[in-house]
């Protein structure tokens, strides 16, 4: 049966929930073993059943790891200082309103955030390439200083 004709509100076996956040059973497998939020349903046999709020919070963590770019322990820390709800709300397919950029701490805009390692977030994700455009135009800027000098 495919997930289409199924209810908003009807459960999901792992390869449905797999299907409907166009990701591999095995991913949902290994977010279930690093984030003890997430707990399907399971029946005789281990079999899981994934409810409707499973759902949302599954895609609210897909959110954060695929298009926002945290690593799984800063996917962890999110959900620990922003709550389970927060991240649901990420998931949530009905809400319209864009959510709130990230706050920009002071000490990030007086180093090179491109010389500190991320430790939240992947090597080539979104912060990877602000990074290094910060670092491009920070090198820009020495060189207009020092053509200008006399």
């Amino acid at each position: 049966m495919s997930v289409t004709t199924k209810s908003a509100d009807a459960f999901r076996t792992i390869s449905e929930a797999a299907e409907e956040l166009d990701i591999q059973a095995h991913v949902l497998r290994f977010w279930e073993s690093k984030f003890p939020q997430i707990s399907p349903l399971k029946r005789a046999g281990g079999r899981r059943f994934y409810r409707p709020q499973d759902l949302q919070l599954l895609r609210g963590v897909k959110r954060l790891l695929y298009e926002d770019g945290y690593t799984i322990k800063g996917a962890r820390k999110y959900i620990k200082d922003q709550g389970v709800a927060a991240v649901m709300a990420l998931g949530d397919l009905t809400a319209v309103e864009p959510r709130e950029p990230m706050a920009i701490d002071a000490a990030d805009l007086e180093h090179p955030i491109a010389s500190r390692p991320s430790r939240t977030r992947p090597a080539d994700g979104p912060k990877r390439q602000l990074d290094d455009i910060l670092a491009d135009l920070e090198n820009a800027q020495a060189k207009l200083k020092a053509a200008l000098e006399p």
